[in-house]
Order: structure tokens, then sequence, then C-alpha cells
């Protein structure tokens, strides 16, 4: 049986009212079944979907602010 490289997990940290930020590099599947990789040490999804580069982030997110209700 051959070895195998034991795989470390990967970091993923939740920003609040940002982005996801995870340790590179990675594969990101879409919806539709199409992917995408960066190589980057760290990559920022997008989890509002108001970025124009989606599934990366932008910082789009930072032009709107939250509507409170009264």
């Amino acid at each position: 049986m051959p070895d195998r490289p034991v795989r470390q997990p990967r970091r993923v940290t939740i920003t609040k009212d940002g982005p996801m930020l995870v340790e590179g590099p990675v594969e990101v599947v879409l919806d539709d079944g199409s992917s995408v990789v960066s190589d980057r040490f760290t990559v920022a999804l997008c989890v509002c979907h108001r970025s124009r580069s989606f599934p990366w982030c932008d910082t789009s997110h930072r032009g709107r602010t939250k509507r409170r209700s009264v």
C-alpha cells in the first residue's frame, strides 16, 4: 500500500459583514457546475453576491449598508 501524504485541513475564516477567507490554493465549484481556481495563499470568497467578480470578493459589500427596520 503506497504512503499517502497527510492532508491538513484548510482554514476558513468567516468575517462579519464581509467575505469568507479561505487559505489557498482553492478550486470553487459554482452552482452551474463550472469551476474556478485560485493559487493565491488566501482568497476572499463573496457571500453577499454583490461582487462583479463573483465568486471572488471585490469589496462591493462595503458600498451598501443594511437598512434597519423601524
